[in-house]
């Protein structure tokens, strides 16, 4: 008697590294291959992000910062190095420290074959967002980003820059 090969399905995560490794494979990002047509990718990425990006940066004030954080998005800029979208948390405790604030930026640098997300602290990761639906499978790896980066400025200064977190605050730890 055989058996039919078990399916598992795959985490979403997943999807976006093998859509990376294909790229990387045919030489390719999202079918583009000049850099002309991936930085057009790259607009459309950024604005399906958008969204997602706020959405992080918003539930990390509210449940970290108590509210009492801003959030901005820079827009697309031009840099130097190539197009760059910035989404960023600050808030005063960060600021009178002159730590840069939690930050997602989706870049894509003049040396690299596609575009890349990243935080102010935490570097690169692929981004290779096609759709609507591969930017909300984005929201754990930028939920992830942005606690990087808050948990490596509270290494630059102290735990104390956390509204959430303050001398006074109650928290289980476990």
């Amino acid at each position: 008697m055989t058996h039919a090969p078990v399916r598992i399905e795959q985490p979403a995560y997943t999807h976006s590294l093998r859509r990376h490794f294909a790229d990387l494979r045919d030489g390719t990002h999202g079918g583009a291959v000049t850099r002309r047509d991936k930085e057009e990718l790259f607009f459309e990425a950024v604005d399906l992000l958008r969204p997602y990006a706020l959405q992080v940066l918003k539930e990390m004030n509210e449940a970290m910062l108590l509210g009492q954080g801003i959030v901005k998005d820079s827009g697309t800029a031009q840099t130097l190095d190539g197009p760059l979208r910035s989404w960023t948390l600050s808030w005063e405790e960060q600021r009178s420290l002159a730590l840069p604030p939690v930050s997602l930026h989706a870049y894509y640098g003049r040396g690299f074959h596609h575009p890349h997300l990243r935080g102010g602290t935490v570097r690169e990761w692929p981004m290779n967002v096609f759709t609507a639906q591969h930017a909300a499978e984005e929201v754990p790896l930028l939920r992830s980003i942005a606690s990087a980066d808050l948990h490596n400025l509270v290494f630059m200064a102290d735990f104390t820059i956390v509204p959430a977190c303050a001398p006074g605050t109650t928290y289980p730890t476990r």
